[in-house]
């Protein structure tokens, strides 16, 4: 197995600084009764991503937004080229199910097309972010892939990364 592959490599685990888990939550809030969306950039490490940043993008969709997102591919573009000058890669993507579980659509994962990034989803309940889950998606082509989940370590501003949970 290439370790210096993100998308050969076992990627069981997020690990997320606080900040920019607390950022994309609030951005579901904010998005609230549509769905928001976003870029979580990092660093392919063994065993997961560690996320340095969450960079929000707008939910281009028009027609149903409660309930689909879609970022501008020049939107898209525009963040890969950011973070390629800082040395990150695009380590997943996040966005809100609004008054619905923090669990992947079928529709979800029709438009997944990162294989070995991240997706996380948070659950808005009447407003309020309710549980953030976060799932892996594998696979080597479009006909096999499939979401796993993966566990989200929180880093704290004051030291490591420290196992985190779903919040309700």
């Amino acid at each position: 197995m290439d370790t210096t592959n993100p998308q050969t490599m076992p990627q069981a685990t997020l690990l997320l600084p606080r900040i920019a888990y607390d950022a994309l939550r609030a951005h579901a809030e904010e998005a609230y009764p549509d769905e928001c969306c976003g870029v979580l950039l990092g660093h392919a490490v063994p065993g997961g991503w560690r996320v340095n940043e969450a960079v929000r993008a707008a939910n281009e969709r028009t027609d149903t937004p409660s309930n689909r997102y879609s970022i501008a591919p020049a939107e898209l573009v525009m963040i890969v080229i950011a973070a390629r000058r800082r040395g990150l890669q695009i380590a997943g993507f996040y966005h809100s199910h609004p008054d619905q579980p923090a669990h992947w659509s079928r529709t979800d994962l029709e438009e997944a097309h990162w294989i070995g990034c991240s997706y996380v989803i948070t659950e808005v309940a009447q407003g309020r972010a309710a549980a953030t889950c976060a799932f892996l998606l594998e696979g080597t082509t479009e006909e096999d892939k499939q979401f796993t989940p993966q566990v989200i370590h929180l880093q704290d501003d004051s030291g490591p990364y420290a196992p985190g949970k779903a919040s309700r």
